[in-house]
């Protein structure tokens, strides 16, 4: 289902915080069908990581993430890749990035072929969501971001959503059979 075949895959899987994003990702990393896919992690979790007084200025914060988006994609060159978020994250979170990085979402889109938005937990309620040291968002700021993340990639033209579920590996296989497709490969080969 890639838009060219002659084009590698490049796929962003994002998503609210409890949304499965990370999990996900390192289960995808270990698949024989992904053996030659580069896999980037999460951005702003590492740079929150370095730095967590990042909070403080969120401008800043979000043209880094933008940057080390850019700089790894680039790095990947004609090989495909699966991102834990992509550079339009970077506008949900923070709509003043577009502008000052002097892009458009537009422009974004033409980076990916194809977009994962997971749903997240938050949206089952208090006992299927969590939260760890450095994504401390509450349930209504998780929905917050997810309703914000899904207005900015929801135009794309290979946008999915995989609604939470309380079966995680429900929701795992029905995104790894979304993925297997967009990037034009047949997982459930033997």
């Amino acid at each position: 289902m890639k838009t060219d075949p002659k084009t590698p895959a490049r796929i962003v899987i994002t998503g609210a915080p409890a949304s499965g994003k990370s999990e996900f990702l390192q289960k995808l990393k270990l698949h024989p069908s992904f053996d030659d896919f580069i896999f980037f992690d999460e951005v702003a979790r590492m740079l929150l990581r370095e730095n967590p007084d990042f909070h403080e200025d969120m401008g800043a914060f979000h043209r880094e993430i933008y940057r080390r988006q850019i700089k790894q994609e680039t790095e990947a060159a004609d090989r495909p890749f699966i991102t834990d978020r992509g550079t339009v994250d970077a506008f949900a979170f923070h709509p003043e990035t577009t502008a000052t990085v002097g892009t458009s979402i537009e422009i974004e889109y033409k980076r990916y072929n194809g977009v994962v938005l997971l749903g997240s937990s938050a949206s089952l309620g208090e006992a299927h969501y969590r939260i760890d040291d450095i994504r401390r968002e509450t349930i209504d700021d998780a929905l917050i971001i997810e309703r914000a993340t899904k207005s900015v990639w929801s135009a794309h033209p290979q946008y999915r959503l995989i609604p939470a579920r309380i079966d995680l590996e429900e929701k795992y296989q029905e995104f790894l059979a979304v993925i297997g497709l967009l990037a034009g490969r047949d997982i459930f080969r033997d």
